[in-house]
């Protein structure tokens, strides 16, 4: 195994790792637009950080991360409707990113690296930045997971239980926000929602509880990375899009099995 392979293979892992119990909360919810959203907002980053010629990947994540808070501050202090809200900042953000990146023609940029991914070019610094935000979400995933579950499961009941319901889905929204910053060179902007939705939607069908459904959907993300990766190393596809192929297939392979639920 070369250590290109090696190295994308790792990165592929990495967020399929996230990507499980996030988009289970994420389906749960019914924010899929969510995922959309923030990986609009990525271009935006993407044209921000090259007019400023700063680090990339710090730019993305840093939109990424204000938008998200935009998006809870909207929805909390205006009480706009969520649907609304998701609509206007990720076309918005689209468009706006677009604009800044048509006044940036004699920068040298493959936009299609980014709206489709290029996993087969991640380096060792890539892994290690990589590494690092995965580890940090990870951790909080696993410390506030019973309290994210709880407000997921019933708000209004959480919060009469004490839990801070703002607050937790202000941090489910910043880790969404996370993921899809880094996931971007993954599986790029146009494809990251789908390594959100589609594992833990196949995972859903079997699971009989939420730790379940996480565990189940990490697996799903999993074989959809080395399914994707191996058709792009023989047959030279696209790795961003032959992942989410992958996890597309397992979908659908899920709903044609019978269901293990018990009565």
């Amino acid at each position: 195994m070369t250590d290109i392979l090696f190295n994308a293979l790792i990165a592929g892992l990495l967020v399929a790792t996230l990507c499980g119990p996030l988009g289970a909360l994420v389906t749960w919810q019914r924010m899929a637009y969510y995922g959309d959203t923030l990986a609009h907002s990525a271009l935006l980053g993407l044209a921000l950080g090259l007019a400023l010629q700063v680090n990339l990947q710090v730019s993305v994540l840093i939109t990424c991360l204000l938008i998200g808070a935009a998006l809870f501050a909207l929805q909390w202090w205006r009480n706009i409707a969520l649907d609304s809200l998701l609509g206007i900042l990720s076309h918005s953000s689209l468009a706006l990113g677009l604009v800044c990146l048509s006044f940036l023609d004699n920068q040298q940029l493959d936009l299609n690296a980014f709206l489709f991914g290029d996993l087969l070019a991640i380096a060792k610094e890539d892994l290690i930045s990589l590494g690092v935000i995965c580890g940090l979400v990870a951790v909080l995933l696993l410390r506030y997971w019973p309290a994210l579950v709880a407000m997921t499961a019933h708000a209004e009941l959480a919060e009469i239980e004490g839990l801070p319901v703002k607050r937790l889905r202000l941090l489910l929204m910043l880790m969404v926000a996370a993921t899809v910053a880094v996931a971007m060179k993954i599986v790029g902007v146009l494809l990251i929602t789908a390594m959100l939705i589609i594992p833990a939607s196949a995972a859903g069908r079997f699971a009989r509880s939420p730790e379940q459904a996480a565990i189940l959907a990490m697996i799903c993300g999993a074989i959809a990375v080395i399914s994707g990766l191996t058709g792009a190393w023989y047959w030279d596809t696209p790795a961003g899009p032959s992942i989410v192929l992958g996890a597309g297939c397992l979908f659908v392979l899920g709903q044609l099995a019978p269901s293990f639920r018990r009565s």
